[in-house]
């Protein structure tokens, strides 16, 4: 009884630390390394913690994100150190290549755009893009609804994604084409006249809630390489498509239709695409190397969950 009161204690408290200090980190002037590991330890507290059940298996994932939000703002506490260490030019010289001298945005923006204009198609592509916030997470949720044993490896692979590509955030931080042509770094690859039309279309729509809306979703916007947006898009389509045909349809369909939004609205270059492509195959060729430990880690957290409920 003492064992399991203490257990259970320990456990509230790494999860009640993990909820609270990204929270609390630039208040506290707390360090990066204490909040990313009271941040991860929270999705294991609430397995310990909760009865089996997809609840539990929600709160999971949503505390695993919680997580991830926070690494992923970090890269930008410091904004100007931040631009002082991004990379800019070598995705330009990459899609340039692929281009022929002038990048994927630019020649799909000339061919098909019209100047001061947004027409139809571009807004949805716009809409398409903000739909990817959910579509990850939707995608996810469905499985937890109609195929609960799946669950767990389609989340992994879903979240994994998320996790791992943050080391290109952190190690390599990378522009996207929109920032090149902010800074003048596009003017020799042809996209002096680039317009990031994300941006354009959303201040007429959003009208006075935009830049609280935009503020709130661009915790890093020097995070492009490699594309999370469709790295994880691809493993949720990946994740669709073994629950059925016309899920992978479905899935494939939206992340075709992403892949065209992010290059044609100047949110990432191409290369970045085929970087977040390459990070979503291997996440899924890992996993079944990686699911011997992910096993363990998971029995010792049901043995802890055992303990705390006596």
């Amino acid at each position: 009884m003492v064992a399991s009161t203490a257990v259970r204690a320990a456990v509230c408290t790494a999860l009640a630390a993990g909820v609270a200090a990204p929270v609390l980190r630039r208040r506290l002037s707390l360090p990066k390394s204490l909040v990313l590991t009271s941040a991860a330890s929270a999705p294991m507290a609430a397995r310990v913690l909760m009865a089996p059940s997809p609840r539990r298996d929600a709160a999971v994932a949503v505390l695993q994100m919680w997580a991830y939000l926070a690494a992923y703002e970090m890269p930008n506490d410091d904004p100007g150190a931040l631009e002082r260490r991004v990379r800019v030019d070598y995705p330009v010289r990459v899609d340039s290549a692929i281009g022929r001298g002038v990048i994927p945005t630019v020649r799909l923006q000339r061919a098909l755009g019209r100047p001061g204009e947004l027409r139809a198609v571009e807004k949805a592509l716009i809409w398409t893009h903000w739909l990817w916030f959910a579509f990850p997470h939707a995608s996810a949720f469905y499985v937890l609804c109609r195929d609960e044993k799946g669950f767990p490896r389609a989340a992994a692979e879903i979240y994994a994604t998320f996790d791992v590509g943050l080391l290109g955030y952190w190690f390599l931080p990378t522009a996207p084409p929109w920032y090149a042509a902010k800074v003048g770094k596009l003017d020799a690859a042809g996209g002096a006249e680039m317009r990031r039309m994300m941006v354009e279309y959303g201040e007429r729509f959003w009208t006075d809630r935009w830049p609280r809306l935009y503020g709130s979703l661009a915790g890093n916007p020097l995070a492009a390489m490699p594309s999370l947006h469709f790295a994880t898009s691809v493993s949720a389509a990946r994740v669709l498509a073994r629950q059925g045909r016309l899920q992978g349809v479905v899935g494939w369909s939206y992340t075709a239709a992403l892949g065209i939004a992010l290059v044609y609205l100047g949110e990432h270059y191409v290369v970045d695409l085929l970087a977040g492509l390459g990070l979503s195959l291997g996440i899924c060729a890992a996993a079944p190397i990686a699911a011997p430990l992910f096993d363990r880690v998971r029995c010792v957290l049901d043995e802890l969950g055992a303990v705390a409920a006596g």
